[in-house]
């Protein structure tokens, strides 16, 4: 562990799920524009590709601190039906606009909690989604799942209608952590809805857990590890706590000094990371571990791995429809980003609008850094031939890779940039290199959270 470089390079910065990065957006993007854009994807990759899919359903019944998601709390499940015809409407609105039957890749259900839904209000939602599509054979269905309140039901339920994959938000399993960020839930309730998951004929779990969080230590994040792997989750998504309180007030209900120091923090992470491997979990991409069995470790090794506003998935399509509140599209050629409160999504969907409100449509300049920023953190590596030559911001950017270079981040050679070994811990900051956009303008106010 580089003490100099840690602070060095321990600076706000994004996670890259999408280039440009939301804050820099140009919203300039009318809703009549954007159905363009998705019928010209569409008709461009139905037919070889497919599209994917991601349902935001945002209620919880209760606040975990550390989320950073859009969410609604509320014990009053009377919300799921209304929220479920108002999805459904929306989808009703893109396939007026595709004009044709849509091939369906990938779904994947996030919030919130998804199970916060009964199972039958989910079978309501599931079938009028796939019905009016066709489900390719080899389509990817997952959900998140809450522990405490995932049942048999909800498993059975969603395998019914073609789900096989599901993640499980852990977190942590030290109860003083888990009190900290009001995430409660025993080893024993994690196992049970493993098992049944494996039982029922789930074919991928995956567990989240975070490092930095408030309270943890070297002890805490190595017994929770240990617990992870005796349970033998098929992925492992071990991801840095972003720390954005401006953002989420809920963070404030612990200090500054509770979280681990910079240090201590990429301490935690490294400590999981050889416990993984030494688990047979193999580095995937940015803060992933997979077993060389899971779809995911198969995608790495030939090339088609891919990260979008769902996180990694096992394949790219060039069209991906968000539903719900807050939930973001893809084109490939620009983004756009549904209203933010249930109120005000439910209001456009029964005046018959779609609920964008805001949006980008990316220039020659922004896909070819795109490109580029996927390559380097689902491949862990780059090339630039010559008829990218006209993008000055690239060239711009190889003069930044210097310093990376100097301080042994990345290798480059005439064309190609690889990131080296110690620069894994370091992507988003080599990806910072690449966002010509963040270079021009550097924010006044502190946007993203630490990048270590």
């Amino acid at each position: 562990m580089n003490k100099l470089l840690i602070s060095k390079y321990n600076v706000p910065g994004p996670r890259y799920t999408s280039y440009p990065t939301v804050p820099y957006w140009e919203n300039n993007l009318t809703t009549e524009t954007w159905k363009g854009q998705v019928l010209d994807a569409f008709r461009q990759t139905n037919d070889s590709e497919g599209i994917s899919l991601y349902i935001h359903l945002p209620y919880c019944e209760s606040l975990c601190t550390y989320c950073g998601c859009n969410t609604r709390i509320t014990v009053n499940h009377a919300v799921e039906r209304p929220y479920i015809d108002a999805l459904l409407k929306e989808w009703a609105m893109y396939l007026d606009t595709f004009q044709e039957t849509p091939r369906i890749k990938e779904i994947h259900l996030g919030g919130g909690t998804p199970t916060f839904f009964s199972p039958e209000n989910l079978a309501v939602l599931m079938e009028g989604i796939i019905s009016s599509g066709h489900l390719l054979k080899d389509a990817q269905l997952s959900f998140e799942a809450h522990p405490n309140n995932t049942t048999k039901e909800h498993l059975e339920t969603l395998y019914s209608v073609g789900f096989r994959r599901l993640s499980l938000g852990i977190q942590d399993f030290d109860t003083l952590v888990q009190k900290a960020i009001h995430r409660l839930q025993s080893f024993e309730q994690v196992k049970m809805i493993t098992e049944l998951a494996r039982e029922i004929g789930f074919t991928s779990v995956n567990y989240d857990l975070i490092y930095g969080l408030p309270f943890q230590t070297v002890e805490s994040i190595t017994d929770t590890i240990d617990k992870a792997k005796l349970l033998r989750p098929d992925r492992i998504a071990f991801y840095s706590y972003a720390h954005v309180p401006w953002i989420k007030p809920a963070q404030r209900g612990y200090s500054d000094s509770d979280l681990p120091q910079p240090e201590t923090k990429r301490k935690l992470y490294e400590t999981g990371r050889e416990m993984l491997e030494w688990a047979g979990y193999l580095e995937i991409g940015m803060d992933h571990f997979a077993l060389p069995t899971d779809s995911l470790f198969k995608a790495s090794g030939t090339g088609n791995l891919h990260r979008n506003f769902m996180g990694y998935t096992s394949g790219k399509t060039r069209l991906l429809i968000g539903l719900g509140v807050s939930s973001i599209s893809d084109s490939w050629t620009a983004f756009a980003q549904n209203v933010k409160t249930v109120e005000g999504y439910i209001e456009k969907i029964n005046e018959g609008e779609l609920p964008v409100f805001r949006g980008h449509l990316l220039t020659a300049e922004d896909l070819i850094l795109r490109q580029h920023i996927l390559n380097i953190i689902c491949k862990g590596e780059t090339s630039w031939q010559r008829e990218d030559e006209q993008c000055n911001a690239l060239y711009s950017t190889l003069e930044q890779l210097e310093e990376l270079e100097h301080d042994k981040l990345v290798n480059i050679i005439p064309f190609h940039l690889k990131v080296t070994t110690s620069g894994k811990n370091y992507i988003r900051n080599i990806c910072m290199a690449f966002d010509a956009r963040l270079r021009r303008s550097q924010p006044q106010a502190q946007l993203f959270s630490q990048t270590v």
